[in-house]
């Protein structure tokens, strides 16, 4: 069911959960919104209007300042994508230590810190792998497919899960030194090549796009990631 013209009027939505749902160009007038929790990988797409004023801009400065490197990640030259590159590398060296002993912790259903490492593989495969190198079946078999995945047609077959944590971040660490590489010898040149969205095969994108997919993943995943270990953090005091 689309959301095309419904209304909500005089609605008690309070404690209402809406997940991977497209409230895009929603309208709201008139709404008690103390303690609204908007988590949103997608917020430079488009603005994001309270009382009139974009706050997209606002909340990716504060983004950026949380994390440091985070506002390389649109880098368009090779220094800056290594850069970028190094810089997200070592916030998920440090997330690491800050999750030691609580990979499989689960908040609000929401994946666990090891099966998001193992989602970072796929999104390594799809875009590096896949997309830039053109492999045939570039799928690493302990790759977190995301949820919809299935439901698009994608085989889940390929993959398994992994057989321990340990086997996770080898493979994680061999994916990250893949990307490390291939930006070491990238040049101009071959940043503006065409390629094949790999969600889209009739669409054609830059090398360069499919590194800044690489790199958004990496920065949004490791949010997400930080932010549920935070919330369990508060749950055990």
């Amino acid at each position: 069911m689309t959301g095309t013209g419904r209304e909500f009027i005089e609605e008690d939505l309070a404690g209402a959960r809406f997940v991977r749902s497209d409230l895009a160009g929603a309208v709201m007038r008139g709404v008690y919104v103390s303690g609204l929790d908007i988590d949103t990988p997608d917020l430079t797409d488009g603005p994001l209007l309270v009382n009139g004023v974009d706050v997209a801009p606002f909340v990716e400065d504060r983004l950026n300042g949380r994390f440091p490197g985070r506002d390389l990640k649109w880098s368009d030259d090779p220094a800056g994508l290594q850069a970028a590159w190094s810089a997200v590398e070592a916030a998920w060296s440090d997330a690491l230590v800050a999750a030691r002993g609580r990979e499989d912790v689960s908040v609000d259903g929401e994946w666990t810190f090891a099966e998001t490492v193992h989602h970072l593989v796929m999104a390594t495969d799809i875009w590096l792998s896949g997309a830039i190198r053109g492999e045939e079946q570039p799928l690493h078999p302990i790759g977190q497919p995301f949820t919809e995945y299935a439901a698009d047609g994608g085989d889940v077959t390929l993959f398994r899960e992994p057989t321990s944590y340990d086997e996770v971040l080898a493979v994680r660490a061999e994916h990250q030194g893949m990307v490390r590489d291939y930006l070491s010898g990238v040049t101009p040149e071959i940043l503006q090549e065409e390629r094949a969205n790999p969600w889209a095969p009739h669409v054609r994108v830059t090398v360069l796009h499919c590194l800044h997919v690489i790199l958004n993943e990496e920065w949004e995943h490791l949010r997400f990631a930080l932010r549920d270990l935070a919330a369990d953090g508060r749950t055990e005091s």
